[in-house]
């Protein structure tokens, strides 16, 4: 999230709600729009109640949704490494572990670009499919191959359930009828604070009263925003940090052991 545009647009939607405040205090009754003061705190306490219980729902599960992007993208890097030494016990290990590369590489190159774009979508991870390819032309034959066969079957499962978790908020785990919802209680919590509109209380008293309830609203919503769209550049949002360590990984143990592969793919993943 851009905190500079999310300070901006704080601020304005404050300075706004706060001079439509002052100005309806200027022709505002004494005492403000309502006769019984405490009769109309205890009805404002029940629409911000019902909004902050409501708020609070969403962002828990936004928030759960958001961490389970996180944890799928690192159990998928983690997963990955584990795979490269699994193909090693493999007949086709040097095939594999080349389209393993790729994919890692994929996955923090292309593949996260289009998660930061929204433009990801139902697509595959075409490394994905290559490996699945290479497999099964794989016919083990000691029991230590259909040990690692089995395993990298296994292996597979696993890391395609991680990739589903990661990508599964790339396009907005909030719908629209929520965005809606929200929007109209918070204009309904403005226009009813518009009759507290007092002039025998002082212009900051009337500031501080608008403008606190509006800076805390708007920040939430933006902490929304940000929990609905957790991939891309901005504080706080999701990197691919665990592939690309696990990419280093991967090529410090292959100069370890001496094995030399040449990935048919370039450093984001596209095919050479």
């Amino acid at each position: 999230m851009n905190l500079v545009w999310a300070a901006l647009v704080s601020v304005l939607a404050t300075a706004v709600t706060v001079t439509a405040m002052l100005l309806v205090r200027r022709r505002a009754p004494q005492g403000g729009h309502f006769s019984d003061g405490d009769r109309a705190s205890g009805v404002f306490g029940v629409l911000a109640t019902g909004f902050s219980v409501l708020l609070g729902f969403i962002i828990f599960l936004s928030f759960s949704s958001y961490d389970q992007s996180r944890t799928g993208a690192e159990t998928e890097a983690t997963i990955v490494a584990q795979q490269v030494q699994t193909a090693q016990f493999l007949p086709a290990r040097t095939e594999l572990t080349g389209e393993l590369i790729c994919y890692a590489r994929s996955v923090a190159g292309v593949e996260w670009d289009a998660l930061d774009t929204g433009t990801l979508g139902n697509s595959v991870n075409p490394w994905g499919v290559e490996m699945y390819r290479t497999i099964s032309a794989v016919a083990p034959r000691t029991p230590v191959e259909q040990s690692a066969y089995d395993r990298w079957m296994d292996q597979t499962a696993a890391r395609e359930q991680a990739r589903i978790d990661r990508v599964h908020g790339a396009e907005g785990i909030i719908p629209a009828p929520v965005w809606l919802v929200l929007s109209v209680i918070s204009v309904v919590i403005f226009g009813y604070l518009l009759f507290f509109a007092d002039p025998a209380e002082g212009a900051v008293t009337q500031g501080l009263l608008m403008g606190s309830v509006t800076m805390v609203i708007t920040l939430l919503l933006f902490l929304l925003v940000f929990f609905d769209h957790p991939h891309g550049d901005g504080v706080g949002r999701l990197q691919p940090t665990a592939m690309v360590r696990t990419i280093d990984q991967i090529d410090a143990s292959l100069k370890l052991v001496g094995l030399h592969v040449t990935p048919p793919c370039d450093e984001h993943g596209s095919r050479r």
